[in-house]
């Protein structure tokens, strides 16, 4: 069995000595784990597409969710030479219990990465990309304006690439978010993560209504934009508290929603309290439609940045389609 270091994923930081990734997690009481069905499986990435993705990221010094989220699907989607860039650093100020990024005092921001951001989507000619970042508490805009400058340097090299941001909540960070909605993203993400009863246990940094009003904010200052939100299953959420979320999602007029298996990074993070079927997934994706969101994406594999390109495709299909129904109502 896997010692606690290599769970906690201990490893060198410059000429530092080693660190560990989650300081705040290191002493909690191991979590019991589940053995993942076999609908949760994917292959290991290995792929050449893969390899030259990954290539070009470590080139240009990117960090990229993918990576530091363990995400599952990285394999699929380095090989279609799909990243999701996480700017501003590779540690968050935050703690959930959830998630595997790093976390601790981050370093000061890196004034050259939207230039290597735009130079890395350039040279994987994307037709769409994914920006997100780890949380930046320690930042008077929460990290809004570096935000704004990534997607001004990506439309500079790439015009015809469209944008998706998937933004944390600039929590107590009043103007932040005014910022990143004036750099005109094409789609606006982000996550509400559990259902609301879950957030102290799950999401104790942030705040549920908080969150929702981010959203429906964002339709206030640019209704063109998408808005997109994502939550996983599997953390100890009832359905009822799952449809109270999407009815409150679409009261923030959220255009698009993800809901995935939530995967237990190590042993002292938080639980998965059990597996989802596929089954249900769809009968949420189902229920998804009928409530009014454009587009529901529900599965056990799927992730925020999952398909991302295509979504978008659909998304604008979508409003397209209502718009000369919504024209005569």
């Amino acid at each position: 069995m896997a010692s606690d270091s290599d769970l906690l994923d201990t490893k060198p930081l410059d000429a530092k000595p080693a660190e560990t990734r989650h300081p705040e997690k290191a002493h909690r009481p191991d979590q019991p784990t589940l053995r993942k069905p076999d609908w949760i499986r994917v292959r290991a990435p290995g792929s050449p597409e893969w390899s030259a993705t990954n290539k070009i990221v470590k080139e240009h010094k990117l960090v990229t969710v993918c990576e530091e989220a363990g995400c599952p699907n990285i394999g699929e989607c380095w090989a279609k030479k799909h990243a999701t860039f996480m700017i501003m650093g590779d540690t968050c100020t935050r703690a959930c219990a959830f998630c595997n990024v790093k976390t601790g005092l981050p370093r000061a921001l890196d004034r050259n990465e939207p230039q290597r951001v735009a130079d890395a989507v350039a040279k994987l000619g994307l037709s769409h990309v994914v920006i997100t970042s780890v949380d930046r508490d320690d930042l008077s805009d929460g990290g809004a304006r570096h935000f704004a400058e990534v997607i001004v340097a990506i439309r500079s090299l790439s015009p015809k690439t469209t944008i998706e941001v998937l933004t944390p909540d600039f929590l107590r960070k009043p103007g932040a978010l005014e910022i990143v909605v004036a750099a005109k993203p094409d789609v606006f993400n982000h996550n509400l993560e559990t259902v609301a009863g879950k957030y102290l246990g799950v999401r104790p940094g942030a705040r549920y209504f908080h969150s929702l009003r981010l959203l429906q904010r964002v339709k206030e200052l640019d209704p063109t934009l998408f808005t997109k939100s994502g939550i996983m299953l599997g953390l100890g959420e009832e359905r009822h508290e799952v449809l109270q979320l999407m009815d409150d999602l679409r009261s923030a007029d959220v255009d698009f929603m993800t809901i995935g298996q939530y995967l237990q990074p190590t042993k002292k993070h938080h639980a998965v309290a059990r597996f989802v079927t596929p089954d249900e997934f769809n009968s949420y994706a189902e229920l998804g439609r009928a409530k009014g969101f454009l587009l529901m994406s529900s599965s056990p594999l799927t992730r925020s940045s999952h398909h991302a390109g295509e979504d978008f495709a659909k998304l604008q299909a979508k409003r397209q389609a209502l718009a000369p129904e919504r024209g005569n109502s």
